[in-house]
Protein backbone atom coordinates (compact mmCIF):
# COMPACT_ATOMS: atom_id res chain seq x y z
CA UNK A 1 0.00 0.00 0.00
CA UNK A 2 1.98 3.11 -0.93
CA UNK A 3 0.74 6.03 0.96
CA UNK A 4 -0.77 9.63 -0.50
CA UNK A 5 1.83 12.32 -0.63
CA UNK A 6 -0.34 14.34 1.77
CA UNK A 7 0.09 11.83 4.53
CA UNK A 8 3.91 11.76 3.92
CA UNK A 9 4.23 15.34 4.01
CA UNK A 10 2.13 15.65 6.91
CA UNK A 11 4.18 12.71 8.83
CA UNK A 12 7.33 15.43 7.84
CA UNK A 13 5.56 18.40 9.12
CA UNK A 14 4.25 16.12 12.67
CA UNK A 15 8.22 14.65 12.67
CA UNK A 16 9.60 18.67 13.37
CA UNK A 17 7.67 18.82 16.65
CA UNK A 18 8.85 15.82 18.11
CA UNK A 19 10.85 17.07 20.72
CA UNK A 20 8.33 18.61 22.25
CA UNK A 21 6.28 14.82 22.22
CA UNK A 22 8.95 13.25 23.73
CA UNK A 23 9.69 15.76 27.03
CA UNK A 24 5.68 15.69 27.13
CA UNK A 25 4.87 12.00 26.99
CA UNK A 26 8.25 10.16 27.73
CA UNK A 27 10.51 10.94 31.23
CA UNK A 28 13.87 11.53 31.01
CA UNK A 29 16.06 8.32 31.92
CA UNK A 30 18.44 8.60 34.62
CA UNK A 31 15.35 9.51 36.60
CA UNK A 32 13.07 6.77 35.31
CA UNK A 33 12.14 4.00 37.10
CA UNK A 34 13.83 0.50 36.43
CA UNK A 35 13.12 -2.95 36.87
CA UNK A 36 16.06 -3.40 39.77
CA UNK A 37 14.03 -0.64 41.66
CA UNK A 38 11.24 -2.77 42.12
CA UNK A 39 12.77 -6.08 42.59
CA UNK A 40 14.98 -7.68 45.30
CA UNK A 41 18.69 -6.79 45.26
CA UNK A 42 20.62 -9.74 44.66
CA UNK A 43 23.65 -7.81 46.49
CA UNK A 44 21.75 -7.35 49.43
CA UNK A 45 22.47 -9.85 52.52
CA UNK A 46 18.68 -9.65 52.64
CA UNK A 47 17.70 -11.01 49.27
CA UNK A 48 16.76 -14.47 50.32
CA UNK A 49 14.69 -13.28 52.57
CA UNK A 50 13.12 -10.91 50.28
CA UNK A 51 12.85 -13.55 47.48
CA UNK A 52 11.00 -15.86 49.87
CA UNK A 53 8.51 -13.06 50.91
CA UNK A 54 8.33 -12.75 47.18
CA UNK A 55 7.21 -16.49 47.01
CA UNK A 56 5.04 -16.46 49.77
CA UNK A 57 2.61 -13.87 48.28
CA UNK A 58 2.58 -15.55 45.29
CA UNK A 59 1.55 -18.92 46.52
CA UNK A 60 -2.18 -17.86 46.10
CA UNK A 61 -2.14 -16.18 43.12
CA UNK A 62 -5.34 -17.89 41.02
CA UNK A 63 -4.88 -20.35 38.07
CA UNK A 64 -6.81 -17.54 36.03
CA UNK A 65 -4.88 -14.72 37.04
CA UNK A 66 -1.16 -16.12 36.33
CA UNK A 67 -2.57 -17.02 32.95
CA UNK A 68 -3.61 -13.45 32.09
CA UNK A 69 -0.13 -12.33 34.23
CA UNK A 70 1.84 -14.50 32.14
CA UNK A 71 0.11 -13.58 28.87
CA UNK A 72 0.91 -9.97 29.52
CA UNK A 73 4.12 -10.95 30.07
CA UNK A 74 4.69 -12.26 26.89
CA UNK A 75 2.70 -9.67 24.91
CA UNK A 76 5.12 -7.32 26.44
CA UNK A 77 8.11 -9.44 25.80
CA UNK A 78 7.15 -9.54 22.20
CA UNK A 79 8.50 -5.25 21.84
CA UNK A 80 10.77 -6.56 18.82
CA UNK A 81 8.15 -6.86 16.47
CA UNK A 82 6.49 -3.81 17.44
CA UNK A 83 9.68 -1.61 17.27
CA UNK A 84 10.16 -3.44 13.88
CA UNK A 85 6.52 -2.74 12.53
CA UNK A 86 6.54 0.92 13.65
CA UNK A 87 10.11 1.48 12.01
CA UNK A 88 8.29 0.27 8.39
CA UNK A 89 5.73 2.81 8.78
CA UNK A 90 5.96 5.53 5.82
CA UNK A 91 6.81 8.60 6.98
CA UNK A 92 8.87 7.22 10.08
CA UNK A 93 11.99 7.76 8.35
CA UNK A 94 14.13 4.76 10.13
CA UNK A 95 17.85 6.63 9.19
CA UNK A 96 16.41 9.74 10.23
CA UNK A 97 18.06 10.27 14.31
CA UNK A 98 16.27 12.81 14.91
CA UNK A 99 11.41 13.03 14.39
CA UNK A 100 9.32 9.98 14.03
CA UNK A 101 12.41 7.16 14.44
CA UNK A 102 13.61 9.34 17.80
CA UNK A 103 10.12 9.04 19.26
CA UNK A 104 9.63 5.65 18.61
CA UNK A 105 13.19 4.28 19.82
CA UNK A 106 12.75 6.25 22.78
CA UNK A 107 8.80 4.92 22.92
CA UNK A 108 10.82 1.64 22.52
CA UNK A 109 13.45 1.76 25.67
CA UNK A 110 10.54 2.94 27.80
CA UNK A 111 8.53 -0.19 26.81
CA UNK A 112 11.19 -2.65 27.53
CA UNK A 113 11.31 -2.08 31.28
CA UNK A 114 8.32 -3.98 31.38
CA UNK A 115 8.87 -7.26 30.28
CA UNK A 116 12.14 -7.53 32.06
CA UNK A 117 10.74 -6.71 35.47
CA UNK A 118 7.60 -8.95 34.69
CA UNK A 119 9.61 -11.78 33.14
CA UNK A 120 12.12 -11.32 36.51
CA UNK A 121 9.64 -11.46 39.05
CA UNK A 122 7.97 -14.40 37.95
CA UNK A 123 11.24 -15.77 37.57
CA UNK A 124 11.79 -15.79 41.41
CA UNK A 125 7.94 -16.34 42.30
CA UNK A 126 8.49 -20.32 41.75
CA UNK A 127 5.04 -19.88 40.04
CA UNK A 128 5.95 -19.99 36.59
CA UNK A 129 7.15 -22.83 33.70
CA UNK A 130 9.69 -20.05 32.32
CA UNK A 131 10.96 -22.31 29.29
CA UNK A 132 7.43 -23.05 28.55
CA UNK A 133 6.91 -18.89 28.43
CA UNK A 134 9.75 -18.01 26.87
CA UNK A 135 9.24 -20.67 24.36
CA UNK A 136 5.65 -19.00 23.73
CA UNK A 137 7.35 -15.30 23.60
CA UNK A 138 9.49 -16.75 20.80
CA UNK A 139 7.21 -18.35 18.92
CA UNK A 140 5.01 -14.73 18.66
CA UNK A 141 8.27 -12.94 17.74
CA UNK A 142 8.68 -14.99 15.20
CA UNK A 143 4.99 -15.60 14.10
CA UNK A 144 4.93 -11.78 13.61
CA UNK A 145 1.57 -10.48 13.84
CA UNK A 146 -1.74 -9.23 11.22
CA UNK A 147 -2.92 -5.62 12.47
CA UNK A 148 -4.74 -4.39 8.73
CA UNK A 149 -3.02 -1.54 9.02
CA UNK A 150 -0.35 -2.01 6.17
CA UNK A 151 2.13 0.76 6.46
CA UNK A 152 -0.53 3.56 6.42
CA UNK A 153 0.76 6.13 9.82
CA UNK A 154 -3.22 6.65 10.41
CA UNK A 155 -4.05 3.41 10.49
CA UNK A 156 -1.09 2.59 12.36
CA UNK A 157 -1.73 5.14 14.88
CA UNK A 158 -5.78 4.38 15.59
CA UNK A 159 -4.19 1.42 16.26
CA UNK A 160 -1.49 2.24 18.37
CA UNK A 161 -4.19 5.16 20.32
CA UNK A 162 -6.42 1.83 21.16
CA UNK A 163 -3.78 -0.55 22.34
CA UNK A 164 -1.79 1.50 24.81
CA UNK A 165 -4.94 1.95 26.76
CA UNK A 166 -6.03 -1.49 26.19
CA UNK A 167 -2.70 -2.66 27.82
CA UNK A 168 -3.25 0.10 30.50
CA UNK A 169 -6.39 -1.00 31.42
CA UNK A 170 -5.44 -4.79 31.74
CA UNK A 171 -1.88 -3.86 33.80
CA UNK A 172 -4.47 -1.80 36.54
CA UNK A 173 -6.71 -4.31 36.91
CA UNK A 174 -4.00 -6.79 37.09
CA UNK A 175 -2.81 -4.61 39.61
CA UNK A 176 -5.81 -4.16 41.35
CA UNK A 177 -6.84 -7.93 41.77
CA UNK A 178 -3.05 -8.83 42.97
CA UNK A 179 -3.61 -6.35 45.57
CA UNK A 180 -7.21 -8.08 46.44
CA UNK A 181 -4.91 -11.38 46.60
CA UNK A 182 -2.52 -9.70 48.99
CA UNK A 183 0.44 -9.17 46.92
CA UNK A 184 1.20 -5.56 47.26
CA UNK A 185 4.79 -5.61 45.64
CA UNK A 186 3.24 -6.74 42.39
CA UNK A 187 0.59 -4.30 42.62
CA UNK A 188 2.89 -2.02 42.75
CA UNK A 189 4.77 -3.38 39.56
CA UNK A 190 1.55 -3.70 37.48
CA UNK A 191 0.81 -0.32 38.60
CA UNK A 192 3.91 1.46 37.58
CA UNK A 193 3.47 -0.14 34.19
CA UNK A 194 0.08 0.95 33.87
CA UNK A 195 0.83 4.22 34.33
CA UNK A 196 3.71 3.76 31.46
CA UNK A 197 0.92 2.60 29.45
CA UNK A 198 -1.48 6.00 30.34
CA UNK A 199 1.07 8.17 29.23
CA UNK A 200 2.22 6.36 26.35
CA UNK A 201 -1.45 6.01 24.94
CA UNK A 202 -2.31 9.79 25.44
CA UNK A 203 1.08 10.36 22.88
CA UNK A 204 -0.54 8.07 20.30
CA UNK A 205 -3.79 10.19 20.69
CA UNK A 206 -2.41 13.51 20.56
CA UNK A 207 -0.61 12.01 17.30
CA UNK A 208 -4.21 11.44 15.60
CA UNK A 209 -5.61 14.80 17.26
CA UNK A 210 -2.97 16.93 15.16
CA UNK A 211 -3.57 14.53 11.89
CA UNK A 212 -6.95 15.28 12.23
CA UNK A 213 -6.74 18.79 13.09
CA UNK A 214 -4.56 19.12 9.58
CA UNK A 215 -6.06 15.90 7.40
CA UNK A 216 -9.34 15.65 8.63
CA UNK A 217 -11.33 13.69 6.06
CA UNK A 218 -8.58 11.15 5.35
CA UNK A 219 -7.65 10.67 9.21
CA UNK A 220 -11.87 9.53 9.54
CA UNK A 221 -11.78 7.43 6.70
CA UNK A 222 -8.54 5.60 8.10
CA UNK A 223 -10.18 5.27 11.65
CA UNK A 224 -13.70 3.86 10.12
CA UNK A 225 -11.56 1.63 8.08
CA UNK A 226 -9.64 0.50 11.52
CA UNK A 227 -13.20 -0.38 13.23
CA UNK A 228 -14.43 -2.33 10.33
CA UNK A 229 -11.76 -4.36 10.49
CA UNK A 230 -11.77 -4.64 14.64
CA UNK A 231 -9.04 -4.09 16.42
CA UNK A 232 -6.94 -7.41 16.99
CA UNK A 233 -4.52 -7.57 20.24
CA UNK A 234 -0.68 -7.96 19.86
CA UNK A 235 -0.43 -11.03 20.94
CA UNK A 236 -3.20 -12.92 18.82
CA UNK A 237 -0.93 -15.20 17.15
CA UNK A 238 -0.10 -16.44 20.76
CA UNK A 239 0.44 -20.24 20.68
CA UNK A 240 2.22 -22.49 23.41
CA UNK A 241 4.35 -25.24 22.55
CA UNK A 242 3.02 -28.25 20.02
CA UNK A 243 0.30 -26.26 18.97
CA UNK A 244 -0.93 -23.83 15.92
CA UNK A 245 -0.21 -20.23 15.69
CA UNK A 246 -3.03 -18.35 17.69
CA UNK A 247 -4.19 -21.60 19.32
CA UNK A 248 -3.79 -20.36 22.95
CA UNK A 249 -4.87 -16.88 22.34
CA UNK A 250 -8.77 -17.35 22.43
CA UNK A 251 -7.93 -19.06 26.30
CA UNK A 252 -5.92 -16.35 27.18
CA UNK A 253 -8.61 -14.04 26.37
CA UNK A 254 -11.48 -16.00 27.77
CA UNK A 255 -9.60 -16.29 30.97
CA UNK A 256 -9.59 -12.12 31.31
CA UNK A 257 -12.70 -11.84 30.55
CA UNK A 258 -13.77 -14.06 33.56
CA UNK A 259 -11.20 -11.98 35.89
CA UNK A 260 -12.71 -8.60 34.49
CA UNK A 261 -9.05 -7.44 33.15
CA UNK A 262 -10.08 -6.74 29.85
CA UNK A 263 -13.59 -7.09 28.47
CA UNK A 264 -15.62 -6.49 25.38
CA UNK A 265 -17.06 -4.13 27.57
CA UNK A 266 -13.70 -2.51 27.75
CA UNK A 267 -13.15 -2.52 24.31
CA UNK A 268 -16.39 -0.61 23.57
CA UNK A 269 -15.59 1.44 26.22
CA UNK A 270 -12.28 2.73 24.53
CA UNK A 271 -13.82 3.16 21.41
CA UNK A 272 -16.22 5.82 22.53
CA UNK A 273 -13.56 7.47 24.70
CA UNK A 274 -11.53 7.66 21.38
CA UNK A 275 -14.73 9.81 20.01
CA UNK A 276 -15.38 11.93 22.41
CA UNK A 277 -11.65 12.81 22.73
CA UNK A 278 -11.12 13.77 19.22
CA UNK A 279 -14.41 15.34 18.79
CA UNK A 280 -15.94 12.84 15.84
CA UNK A 281 -19.13 13.96 16.14
CA UNK A 282 -18.79 18.04 15.57
CA UNK A 283 -16.49 17.52 12.51
CA UNK A 284 -17.39 19.36 9.81
CA UNK A 285 -16.02 20.24 6.62
CA UNK A 286 -15.58 16.61 5.53
CA UNK A 287 -15.88 15.14 2.30
CA UNK A 288 -18.76 12.87 1.62
CA UNK A 289 -17.54 9.32 2.30
CA UNK A 290 -15.46 11.01 5.53
CA UNK A 291 -19.54 11.89 6.42
CA UNK A 292 -20.91 8.53 6.01
CA UNK A 293 -17.54 7.42 8.22
CA UNK A 294 -18.40 9.92 10.95
CA UNK A 295 -22.21 8.73 11.25
CA UNK A 296 -21.15 4.98 10.93
CA UNK A 297 -18.06 5.73 14.10
CA UNK A 298 -20.89 7.58 15.95
CA UNK A 299 -23.88 4.81 16.05
CA UNK A 300 -20.36 2.09 16.29
CA UNK A 301 -20.67 2.12 20.23
CA UNK A 302 -24.12 1.47 21.15
CA UNK A 303 -23.93 -1.63 18.70
CA UNK A 304 -20.93 -2.66 20.13
CA UNK A 305 -22.43 -2.15 23.59
CA UNK A 306 -25.40 -4.31 22.74
CA UNK A 307 -23.08 -7.17 21.54
CA UNK A 308 -21.05 -6.89 24.72
CA UNK A 309 -24.02 -7.08 26.90
CA UNK A 310 -25.27 -10.32 25.66
CA UNK A 311 -21.49 -11.75 25.81
CA UNK A 312 -21.68 -14.85 28.64
CA UNK A 313 -18.59 -15.20 30.44
CA UNK A 314 -17.11 -18.49 29.76
CA UNK A 315 -16.65 -20.90 32.37
CA UNK A 316 -13.25 -22.58 32.38
CA UNK A 317 -12.47 -24.80 30.05
CA UNK A 318 -10.49 -27.79 30.58
CA UNK A 319 -7.09 -26.09 28.79
CA UNK A 320 -3.84 -26.21 30.74
CA UNK A 321 -1.93 -23.57 29.92
CA UNK A 322 2.10 -25.14 30.39
CA UNK A 323 2.87 -21.85 31.63
CA UNK A 324 2.15 -22.14 35.20
CA UNK A 325 3.48 -24.78 37.67
CA UNK A 326 1.04 -25.99 40.41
Amino acid sequence: MNISQTRLEVMHFLGQSMDSFIDSFLKPIDTNWQPSDLLPDSANENFLAEVKELRLQCRELPYDYLAVLIGDIITEEALPTYETWLMDIEGIGQTNKSGWSKWIRMWTAEENRHGDLLNKYVYLSGRVNMRQMEISTQYLIADGMEIGTARDPYRNFVYTSFQEMATNISHRRTASLSKQYGNNQLSKICGVIAADESRHAKAYRSFIQRIFEIDTSEMMLAFEDMMRKKIVMPAHFLRQQGEKIGSTFSHFSDAAQRLGVYTTIDYTDILENLIKEWDIGNMRSLTDAAERARDYLMGLPDRFRRVAERTTIKSPLEYEFNWITR
